[in-house]
């Protein structure tokens, strides 16, 4: 059975360009069919389209990747995944912008050493890039909460009948269902509000 060159891509989000990583994949001629992308973080390696490729892979299959953290961010699982796809499934790995990490190459004792060396400093250098981003998002969230900027979608305003709707539901005039419905609002969206209008009223 021939073996098959496959492509594997990854961006952090929906919105993020792939264009790069297809880019330097067609260039090593990788068919467009056997490249599988995700877009989702580089978290763990629960992704569909990863966890698809991997069950296409067969002995003496090669992969190609961009870089190291395409394939992932934390150092565990990189390490992990790695061991499956060369040691388990018996496949070759080239990671393009690293030639170190190119299984088809140094298969002696040294060349392994190497490339082990290798892969674990550029785990641990993705993994701790992604902490750093996490730690910045926070720190960015952190800052603008101080200076007074809202975060999630802006409340709906009340509607014009809401105090008129509340009073005849806690008089016992309305149901809850009717009351709801007379504000244009679901059920639980009116309650709530009804909740923090009568807590409001306390202080």
């Amino acid at each position: 059975m021939e073996n098959k060159t496959y492509g594997y891509v990854r961006v952090s989000s929906i919105d993020q360009n792939a264009d790069r990583q297809l880019l330097a994949l067609n260039k090593v001629n990788v068919p467009e069919r056997n490249i599988y992308m995700d877009k989702l973080s580089g978290k763990d390696f629960n992704r569909p389209q990863y966890m698809k490729l991997v069950r296409k892979l067969k002995p003496g299959d090669l992969l190609y990747i961009l870089s190291i953290d395409r394939l992932g961010r934390s150092y565990e699982e990189i390490q992990n995944q790695w061991r499956i796809l060369t040691k388990e499934i018996n496949i070759d790995i080239c990671v393009l912008d690293m030639p170190l990490l190119d299984t088809r190459n140094g298969k002696d004792l040294m060349g392994t050493f190497i490339a082990d060396l290798v892969l674990q400093i550029l785990s641990f250098v993705s993994q701790s890039e992604r902490e750093n981003i996490r730690k910045r998002q926070q720190e960015g969230i952190a800052a603008a909460k101080a200076k007074g900027v809202k975060f999630g979608r802006p409340q709906r305003p009340l509607p014009e009948n809401f105090h008129e709707v509340y009073q005849a539901w806690r008089n016992k005039k309305l149901t809850l269902h009717q009351a709801a419905y007379a504000c244009g609002l679901p059920e639980g969206t009116f309650y709530g509000k009804a909740r923090k209008l009568e807590n409001y009223s306390q202080i």
